[in-house]
């Protein structure tokens, strides 16, 4: 099996910038403690448009990808996060090399 890239564009809300980073640091470090087949899970804000950030993910299979979905710090950050958002997230899947 081959490694998945996901790339998650997020519309932060005006003036929810700290809060959407405090609780996406909470969700990384649980990826990162939790999830052997997650890679790589980082958040990077655009240069251009401070409200646009960009998750850079990459899990080892399937598997890995549905394993991080399915547990509960996830679900719970995105309870957290959703009123943060000003626009859906939209999620991007790569084949990973």
């Amino acid at each position: 099996m081959s490694a998945i890239g996901v790339i998650a564009t997020l519309t932060v809300a005006e003036g929810k910038n700290s809060e959407f980073e405090a609780v996406f640091a909470e969700l990384a470090a649980a990826v990162r403690a939790n999830e052997p087949g997650n890679e790589f899970y980082s958040l990077t804000r655009s240069k251009t448009d401070a409200q646009i950030y960009k998750v850079l993910e990459r899990y080892v299979d399937q598997a890995a990808l549905d394993t991080h979905g399915k547990t509960e710090y996830f679900k719970a950050a995105g309870l957290k996060l959703a009123p943060c958002l000003a626009a859906a997230p939209v999620i991007e899947y790569l084949d990973a090399f």
